[in-house]
């Protein structure tokens, strides 16, 4: 099975002199109303579950980035559904081709919305890390609901705005924007951003665009860079370690920010910012716009510090062989000359499929890895700090 290897997860660090944080007070769910969805996280930390489509199951992505919902092309053509109009849609990494559907009916988590227009375009596997994602699910059908997600028991649910069904931090939140976003406000140390867009669909921790990393004090800490994907394509972003990141009254984090360059998607739509599946996977979330707020309850994994490449290789993983999808700047993999689109087929003289996990990219500086390309070639690349 192929998949994309994604060495950057936020697992933050708690500041340790923080002040009492006020908490919100539970109220009871609507259980028999409201049933849990079971969902795994792609490779690329996105929520992946089963809808319905017309009567046809379909595996979908709970996306609130997007702010309406996108039925797969290939669905759509097997289906033979009529398609209308089409225009270029911005999206990450790029613009995308695209058209208009009506299906009868999708179902998602019980809830059934008749008659919905869609978008239609291509889903390529990079953008999730695997393969047959045929739906995304956006705002426009989830939009109206609390959107309760258990990242730890890995479920979620849709319930009935106003509900609280646990006690945790708030933030701000609002659907805004000229694309209908989740939007909140973050701290970076004592800067206050506000759009910042809650995107479940993003599977990095934050991302700033230039200006807004441009106004921060951290803008002097060291950087490097690493490649986003999207439905637009692939981007190549800044990449930098950032403590005091505080949503809400929850307690500031150690996070990995990513910097869009100037023009990047982030800005195109009116943001300062997007909040990623990669934050808020250490969390259980309540996301219910109508009611004004976003509900944090940290995990067992929440103050943890971020994981940093001492490699500089961003890696895929295709069953027996490793292929470099980026080369840090910065790093000790551009220091040796690794390319882009190059091959590993073992690591110490052990072939790539025999590796259970993927832990040497990011371990201690200092330590020497033979690499051997599937060329033939052995090199020894040594780890380090750079960023």
């Amino acid at each position: 099975m192929r998949c994309l290897v994604f060495l950057f997860f936020l697992l933050c660090a708690a500041a340790s002199d923080a002040p009492p944080i006020p908490r919100a007070t539970a109220t009871p769910a609507l259980e028999a109303d409201a049933p849990w969805v079971a969902f795994t996280l792609t490779p690329a930390e996105q929520i992946c579950f089963q809808a319905v489509v017309d009567g046809h199951p379909v595996t979908a992505i709970l996306d609130t980035g997007v702010s309406t919902s996108l039925l797969s092309r290939r669905f759509v053509d097997a289906a033979r559904m009529r398609v209308r109009g089409g225009h270029a849609a911005l999206a990450i990494g790029g613009t995308v081709a695209t058209g208009w559907v009506d299906p009868s009916s999708v179902t998602v988590a019980e809830r059934t919305v008749h008659s919905p227009r869609l978008m239609t375009a291509p889903l390529p596997p990079a953008t999730t890390g695997q393969a047959a994602i045929d739906l995304l699910v956006g705002s426009d059908i989830i939009g109206g609901y609390a959107l309760d997600i258990d990242y730890a028991a890995q479920r979620f649910r849709l319930l009935p705005s106003g509900n609280l069904p646990f006690a945790g931090s708030i933030a701000p939140l609002r659907i805004g924007g000229e694309w209908s976003t989740y939007v909140t406000d973050i701290l970076v140390g004592n800067h206050h951003l506000s759009r910042m867009a809650v995107d479940t669909g993003d599977g990095s921790a934050i991302t700033v665009t230039q200006p807004a990393w441009s106004a921060l004090a951290e803008k002097h800490r060291p950087t490097s860079s690493t490649i986003s994907y999207g439905v637009g394509g692939a981007a190549i972003v800044d990449l930098a370690i950032v403590p005091g990141v505080r949503s809400g009254t929850a307690p500031a984090r150690t996070v990995e920010m990513r910097i869009e360059p100037s023009g990047g998607y982030t800005a195109t739509i009116g943001m300062n910012g997007r909040i990623g599946s990669g934050f808020l996977r250490h969390y259980r979330v309540l996301l219910d716009p109508h009611a004004g707020r976003m509900v944090l309850l940290p995990d067992s994994s929440a103050d943890t510090p971020p994981l940093r490449s001492t490699s500089g290789l961003i890696l895929r993983r295709d069953d027996d062989r490793l292929t470099v999808l980026h080369v840090m700047r910065g790093g000790p993999a551009e220091a040796d000359g690794w390319q882009a689109g190059e091959q590993i087929c073992a690591v110490d003289g052990l072939p790539v499929s025999a590796e259970a996990s993927l832990h040497w990219p990011v371990d201690a500086a200092g330590r020497s890895v033979k690499l051997a390309t599937c060329n033939g070639m052995t090199r020894t690349l040594t780890l380090r700090a750079f960023y």
